[in-house]
């Protein structure tokens, strides 16, 4: 923009703001902070001045969708070429139970399946040990041997469909039980395609969900991005989740910053590993929360991939172009889901459906309105997946790429996310890397301090949530029919297991677990022998009580 008309813009402003003063008399500002979620300032009005004070470069800073530093998105026609992958989560009761749910929702119009397994599944435990009880099948599927993974995907052809699996600490254990199901199928490994969540990094910062010590669980992730660049072409082998740290409490920032610092930690082992850049960092995978602020969840997906794009070029020396994509689902977020009248639940997904679709995410999954309560029934999964189609059918955001570019707000804000974000990154790299940070504590004290502060928000009215701290409805709420799942669940996949463990071949077993207990103790990859000892029908606590044997467990040190 030339000087003089910058200069005319300015004086324009300036009259402007002038007559605001005059407007302001009759309507003045509500008593109100105006701020994002996450506490940043908001303007009232933002002009090109804001960016030409942040020395805003177009072709620099925001170019062309599908072209370095991705931006405006991944792909040059993003959703006119093809639409993000639908997605919702399922995962409840039993293997069989959970293939009639993934049926019915590929039926209906569903393009990638996600599963969610149960709390003894995610904790490497089988259905009938004593500290699974009370928790099997209950907040997700019960897959404690590869017969478990067989009959989750009865009649689903693996190389017709993306799998996303949240799984972490037993992750490859998963990872090698889905393969050996393709395998069954007759599906090559290049036609396999989908995503496992593996983030064991997130799990100390946030979800505690954890099996060993960090650097052997680290070691472990390494083994299945290595494996993977060799093996799985097709198949993300790592899921980098913000989505657990911002369901923690953290903030928008603070959830980029974390989730791509751990990132940067799997990069830099994997590399001293002896992988170089471009063998593995196509593969690499993302996954974000959507929250309730519109404009700053956009603001949120532009900076990450424009941050990725430069730290993967610029610090790693990646020459791939597929190396500086950032690709990532996005999951509408469950910590704003409210057990009081939990209709309005719907209205939150599909804003931040919305957000994450104007932000470019490459997959999506909605929340169903009752996950606050339980876990989803059929109707509200149906309403949840109704949501994102009707946004991609019916209300025409498909049909440009990064309509926000360009706009001064959404440009200033990327900007200002972007700054935030990396100056938390200079702090990580600063103190070691990640790995370093966690042992110190850092972001798990910077979330909990963020949540403290918002909770903080919510007590004093400064920030809303409609129907809990305002617009409260004293006369009971209509009951909802939530989903119940029975402890007959536990019974029968108990003796699932004992069957299973008569008829498996005692030889074939003790080999498969014996390899994998020499493997783990000399350091080697261990894709391949738990493979073996997957197909041998060693069940998922075996093979995780072999790697406790010898990397111990983790226990976190308190703190306050």
């Amino acid at each position: 923009m030339s000087d003089s008309k910058n200069d005319l813009i300015k004086k324009a402003k300036a009259d402007w703001e002038k007559r605001l003063k005059d407007s302001e008399k009759k309507f003045p500002p509500r008593p109100v902070k105006f701020t994002t979620l996450s506490d940043m300032e908001v303007p009232l009005l933002s002009t090109p001045d804001d960016l030409e004070a942040e020395g805003f470069d177009y072709l620099r800073d925001l170019g062309f969708p599908g072209e370095y530093p991705y931006t405006r998105g991944v792909q040059r026609n993003m959703y006119r070429g093809k639409l993000w992958t639908m997605r919702q989560f399922a995962g409840f009761s039993s293997a069989k139970e959970t293939n009639k749910r993934f049926k019915l929702l590929l039926e209906h119009g569903q393009t990638g399946l996600s599963t969610a397994f149960d709390m003894p599944t995610l904790m490497g435990y089988d259905a009938d040990s004593p500290k699974a009880k009370g928790g099997v099948g209950k907040c997700g599927v019960a897959v404690s041997s590869l017969e478990d993974m067989e009959e989750l995907f009865d009649g689903i052809p693996l190389g017709d469909v993306t799998t996303s699996m949240t799984i972490n600490g037993p992750a490859i254990v998963i990872l090698a039980m889905y393969f050996a199901v393709a395998e069954k199928q007759g599906v090559p490994n290049e036609k396999v395609r989908g995503t496992l969540q593996n983030d064991i990094l997130k799990e100390y910062i946030a979800q505690k969900e954890w099996l060993f010590p960090v650097k052997p669980a680290v070691e472990l992730v390494v083994d299945t991005i290595e494996y993977g660049a060799k093996h799985y072409p097709n198949w993300n082998t790592v899921s980098i989740s913000g989505y657990h740290i911002r369901e923690a409490g953290a903030t928008a920032v603070q959830e980029l910053a974390f989730t791509l610092a751990d990132g940067l930690g799997y990069v830099e082992q994997t590399i001293k590993r002896g992988l170089k850049i471009d063998d593995f960092a196509p593969r690499l995978s993302f996954f974000f929360d959507v929250h309730n602020d519109f404009f700053e969840e956009i603001a949120k997906f532009r900076a990450a991939r424009r941050i990725w794009a430069r730290l993967m070029k610029e610090r790693y020396g990646a020459q791939d172009p597929k190396s500086w994509m950032l690709r990532t689902h996005a999951q509408t977020a469950g910590v704003s889901l409210t057990a009081q009248q939990p209709y309005n639940n719907i209205v939150r997904v599909a804003i931040q459906a919305l957000a994450g679709i104007m932000g470019g995410t490459n997959s999506l999954h909605t929340n169903s309105m009752d996950e606050t309560l339980a876990l989803p029934t059929d109707e509200s999964v149906m309403i949840a997946l109704r949501t994102q189609q009707i946004i991609a059918e019916e209300s025409g955001v498909a049909n440009v790429v990064d309509p926000f570019g360009g706009s001064y707000f959404m440009e200033s804000l990327t900007n200002k996310v972007e700054k935030d974000a990396l100056d938390y990154i200079r702090k990580i790299d600063e103190m070691g890397g990640i790995m370093a940070a966690i042992e110190k504590g850092f972001p798990q004290s910077e979330i909990a301090n963020s949540a403290y502060h918002f909770q903080r928000q919510l007590e004093s009215k400064e920030k809303v949530m409609v129907g809990v701290n305002k617009y409260q409805m004293q006369e009971e709420a209509r009951k909802l029919n939530t989903l119940y799942i029975d402890r007959s669940v536990e019974k029968a996949q108990s003796q699932k297991l004992a069957e299973l463990r008569k008829k498996r071949s005692p030889q074939a077993y003790a080999e498969g677990i014996r390899k994998v207990k020499e493997a783990a103790q000399a350091g080697q990859n261990l894709c391949g022998p738990i493979q073996d000892a997957v197909k041998a029908y060693a069940t998922l606590q075996e093979i995780c009580d072999t790697l406790r044997g010898v990397y111990g467990e983790y226990r976190e040190a308190g703190s306050f």
